[in-house]
């Protein structure tokens, strides 16, 4: 009953589009990212900066796409939160450098640390 009713609305969102952003469409897994999150405390409003890189990117049909994004803490602590690609509560997603990558999920880089999780820069020609 409730996939149906989910089915439904991602139907009509995608006739209608409503709330579905199209500037995402130049993010790639390997990106490093700056997204501005929009979080409620009580009665209160803040952005929140979540500065990591894209580990994987999940293009779903219409409202269902998200993206994760890894970023390390305090103490080396890897941490990853996964955000709906289309969601309100996304200002906007500054992409900060692009990283050449040959895989399309970058799970490689949990069990690494320091060093090795660093990624080669994509270099593109000026002009």
């Amino acid at each position: 009953m409730s996939s149906d009713l989910l089915r439904s609305v991602e139907e009509q969102q995608q006739k209608e589009e409503i709330g579905l952003k199209s500037d995402l469409s130049e993010l790639q897994v390997g990106d490093d990212v700056q997204v501005h999150f929009r979080i409620v405390e009580g009665d209160r409003e803040r952005i929140q900066l979540v500065r990591g890189t894209v580990m994987r990117i999940k293009r779903g049909a219409g409202a269902n796409a998200s993206f994760t994004v890894r970023r390390i803490a305090a103490h080396g602590i890897g941490v990853e939160r996964t955000f709906p690609l289309h969601s309100p509560r996304i200002e906007k997603v500054e992409v900060l450098r692009h990283a050449h990558v040959r895989r399309s999920r970058l799970y490689f880089l949990r069990g690494r640390q320091g060093k090795a999780t660093r990624l080669k820069e994509k270099r593109t020609a000026p002009g």
